[in-house]
């Protein structure tokens, strides 16, 4: 996403409060890498506009409290496929 610094962090703060995202989500989406959202989001935003800083921060705090849970998932369906694999191989 070319364009000025601020108006994508602005972007990127709602993307995340919109869509419950992260920041891998949120880099994915608008084409940046993880560590250009996470100085963004947590540098730029923080002088750009507090309420939305506030928002992301509960997003990304939840986010980090939930990041086993999503590995686990991951992980597992990971393994399900490959068994899945060795089923139709079979």
């Amino acid at each position: 996403m070319k364009g000025l610094p601020e108006e994508r962090t602005i972007r990127l703060a709602q993307y995340i409060i919109e869509q419950n995202a992260t920041v891998r989500q949120a880099a994915a989406r608008f084409g940046v890498s993880k560590s250009t959202v996470h100085k963004d989001i947590t540098t730029r935003l923080k002088k750009l506009n507090s309420v939305l800083y506030t928002g992301v921060q509960q997003v990304l705090h939840t986010n980090k409290k939930e990041r086993h849970i999503r590995g686990g998932m991951a992980t597992r369906e990971k393994y399900r496929a490959q068994a899945e694999e060795r089923q139709h191989r079979a």
